[in-house]
């Protein structure tokens, strides 16, 4: 069954998890040792479709992040997988 998430759905759903990472600092940190940006250029890329499903495959890579962020904001695991599936496909 095809997920009935909208781009703009799952985009609000990644930028959301990067606001969780952000107030995670555990979290932010990891991002930034794993990506090699720093805090200016997640900025700067924090509305790149590409970097959004980045966001979403980082957290997806971390479950104790996923399941924290998931019991944060009442959103379904799945839901994250959805979202950077459908954000990967536009």
């Amino acid at each position: 069954m095809r997920s009935r998430t909208t781009p703009e759905q799952a985009e609000t759903l990644a930028v959301n998890a990067l606001g969780y990472l952000a107030r995670s600092s555990k979290g932010l940190e990891r991002l930034m040792d794993l990506s090699g940006l720093d805090a200016a250029a997640i900025r700067q890329r924090a509305g790149e479709r590409d970097f959004l499903v980045a966001v979403l495959d980082f957290l997806m890579a971390n479950e104790e992040l996923l399941v924290d962020f998931c019991h944060d904001t009442q959103t379904e695991p799945r839901a994250v997988q959805i979202a950077s599936r459908t954000l990967g496909e536009t």
